[in-house]
């Protein structure tokens, strides 16, 4: 089991893109490795959408979402390197969203929670790094969501990284306003929504997280893993069920929400060109949302538009979006080979 250390990072009056002010920031995070390493060999390690910043291993009652791919000797090795994932502005595992306290009425937020962009949470992360005097970044490694949030510290903060890592997601988000709409009807027709002040009253609401999750769950390819584990279609349903209520009691309609139309106006593409650090561009075979035709297309358009070097590797599997936690193996060597080749030019460049 890979050693980690969860805190919350404290700070105030953050100020947004929009102008609006978050009288009090909190930025919950783990920690992998030693943090004499945050200097120069920090990795900055971003989680998808409806995650938390729980990436490394927890033994059998609580896996990390890439337990596999991070520990001494591993891929993103902690003997190396000091792993910080932070969890995103607007989520619900402890950092400042929509179901954290307003300061000026003592309730949550809610929907009165501010509109947010991905620009806001890499300054969140940046605040982070700084926390941990983390200079220029071994690499920025992000999944799905995180991908995005990978691309952004890319265009944002070219020079401050050595390589970027995308895996599961793409240089520009997915869906419009009429997505944003239909997610929110399926709360507005729960029992207690309240127009988004359901935390008082919030069992019908918590009845539509279980069946949203359960949706996504199946999207995400996790019914076919389970399929292939031995079990057959009652016991994947239970399953599903029980990993989905598992998450509905922790996680926030209001931030699917805030998160959702904030991936929407989320396009680094334009950007593309103020990118500086190598990249590593992964995408699974059989992912529905992050489809494997987007590989060659993205880097290509980055090699010309930036004239780094940008590399694409298909995973293939047959696990759909969590392929690259799935299939790890398949891939953990070609993000190893990865991670080395750009510390080992940053090595011959100083000399």
């Amino acid at each position: 089991m890979t050693e980690s250390t969860a805190d919350v990072f404290k700070t105030e009056s953050f100020t947004l893109q929009n102008g609006a002010i978050l009288p009090i920031l909190e930025v919950a995070y783990e920690t992998y490795g030693s943090a004499a390493n945050a200097k120069e060999n920090t990795i900055l390690l971003l989680h998808g959408y409806t995650s938390s910043p729980h990436a490394g291993g927890g033994g059998d009652s609580n896996p990390g979402w890439w337990e596999n791919l991070i520990g001494p000797g591993c891929a993103i090795d902690t003997n190396r390197y000091f792993v910080i994932t932070p969890n995103m502005l607007g989520s619900a595992y402890g950092t400042t969203g929509p179901g954290s306290v307003n300061p000026a009425t003592g309730k949550p937020y809610g929907p009165d929670f501010p509109e947010i962009t991905t620009r806001d949470m890499i300054e969140v992360h940046k605040l982070l790094l700084d926390h941990f005097g983390a200079g220029e970044l071994a690499a920025v490694v992000g999944y799905s969501y995180g991908g995005y949030l990978t691309f952004q510290w890319g265009v944002t903060y070219p020079t401050r990284m050595r390589a970027l890592v995308p895996v599961a997601t793409g240089i520009t988000g997915r869906g419009d306003e009429s997505t944003i709409r239909e997610l929110e009807k399926q709360f507005e027709a729960a029992a207690g929504w309240n127009g988004g002040q359901y935390y008082d009253d919030g069992k019908g609401v918590g009845h539509a997280l279980i069946e949203f999750r359960s949706n996504v769950l199946r999207n995400y390819g996790v019914d076919t893993e389970l399929r292939d584990r031995g079990l057959d279609e009652a016991a994947v349903e239970v399953q599903l069920h029980s990993q989905a209520a598992k998450w509905a009691a922790e996680f926030d309609a209001n931030s699917l929400i805030a998160l959702r139309r904030c991936a929407t106006k989320y396009d680094a593409k334009p950007e593309a060109t103020r990118m500086a650090a190598p990249l590593l561009y992964i995408l699974s075979t059989t992912d529905t949302l992050f489809r494997p035709e987007l590989g060659e297309p993205t880097v290509e358009h980055i090699r010309k538009v930036a004239g780094i070097d940008a590399t694409y590797y298909q995973l293939e599997s047959p696990y759909g979006h969590r392929a690259p936690s799935v299939d790890w193996a398949k891939w953990a060597k070609a993000l190893e080979h990865f991670l080395n080749t750009q510390a080992s030019l940053t090595a011959q460049a100083s000399e």
